[in-house]
């Protein structure tokens, strides 16, 4: 748990109870009753150690990924798998976007790596382009973090630039971190993942979770994909051995049966991000353009506090890294609850005029 220390993350409802949460990135749609239904019958065996080889869940992520079960390896979240990550790894030195997701940068410093951070543009819509791979080449680095889409800007690499950078770090190397954790709610979802590198490429490792894609961030599962034996090997001495409760391996057996479950989560999204980057233009915000369940945006005035008191948490992004005070992030939620963060923003700005 955290001790004395600020929470870097969104979803921070505790802080305030019964407000809606726009914080966190999960699926809008929550959990599926098949999945809350799997997690409340584990605990008629709750009395019993969790299978510590996740036997099942694995069998079932192998065949939902199409890789061989050796390649996957759970967690008790993506977060511990960042960790435990870099524990085997052990890299000197690294190279990650900036903004992007802060676990990485945590997990680097735990290890006592130096991170260099190759700055995304406002400019150029926080899109990494072909310039990355000039750098990266002549660059010396132990291991490159990506994020595919990023967080927080929602931007993807477009896949044959993606697979380039793949290729270079091969060739000079250098490990690839790619965390997909939002690729299953993203437009394009499926040619945009490295998964069908994994064979060729051993120092390729990605990085997914339930949380997400199947909102279940309370029970704390993640999983990644490797060719590499003797990497996830050093990742599971790294973590103890009942990581993965049993309600948290019931419920992700049952999440990847349900074939119509993210279909139907990516059809809400690609109608109401429009609808929300619409509306948010419209007020005179700054909004950026996202493929995925969130979209980043700026406000020179204002709006977490003023939100906060309308019961509504919005992420505030001035801790990200190439950010600064008035970058926000906001979830794509179900239509009255976007209409309702629209209406509350528009008051705002209105008073504030």
């Amino acid at each position: 748990m955290l001790y004395q220390t600020e929470n870097p993350h969104g979803g921070n409802l505790y802080a305030y109870p019964g407000a809606l949460d726009f914080s966190a990135n999960t699926n809008p749609l929550g959990a599926s009753d098949a999945v809350r239904k799997a997690a409340i019958e584990s605990l008629s065996y709750m009395d019993r150690y969790p299978d510590p080889y996740c036997r099942e869940l694995v069998t079932a992520i192998a065949c939902f990924e199409g890789v061989p079960e050796t390649y996957v390896l759970c967690g008790c979240g993506a977060a511990e798998l960042i960790f435990s990550y870099c524990y085997a790894v052990r890299p000197k030195c690294a190279l990650e976007l900036a903004p992007t997701f802060s676990e990485y940068s945590s997990a680097l410093k735990a290890v006592g790596c130096w991170a260099d951070q190759w700055f995304l543009k406002s400019e150029n819509s926080f899109t990494v382009d072909r310039s990355f791979c000039g750098y990266l080449e002549k660059g010396h680095w132990d291991a490159v973090f990506l994020c595919n889409p990023n967080n927080p800007t929602g931007q993807l690499i477009e896949p044959d630039l993606l697979e380039h950078i793949a290729k270079i770090c091969h060739n000079k190397g250098t490990r690839l971190f790619v965390d997909e954790c939002f690729l299953d709610l993203t437009d394009f979802w499926q040619e945009n993942s490295l998964k069908r590198l994994l064979p060729q490429y051993p120092g390729l490792f990605i990085l997914k979770a339930f949380t997400k894609s199947y909102g279940m961030a309370g029970l704390r599962l993640g999983y990644c994909l490797s060719g590499d034996n003797g990497l996830l090997s050093a990742m599971a001495r790294f973590s103890q051995p009942w990581n993965v409760s049993s309600p948290a391996q019931a419920a992700g057996i049952a999440a990847l049966g349900q074939s119509d479950f993210l279909e139907q989560t990516r059809s809400l999204i690609q109608q109401e991000r429009p609808w929300l980057e619409k509306n948010l233009n419209t007020l005179g915000l700054d909004v950026y353009p996202s493929c995925t369940n969130y979209i980043l945006f700026y406000s020179q005035i204002p709006l977490l506090e003023k939100l906060a008191v309308r019961g509504i948490v919005i992420r505030d992004c001035s801790n990200y890294e190439g950010l600064a005070k008035g970058w926000y992030r906001i979830a794509v939620r179900q239509h009255r609850e976007n209409i309702r963060l629209v209406s509350a923003l528009k008051e705002i700005l209105l008073e504030e005029s």
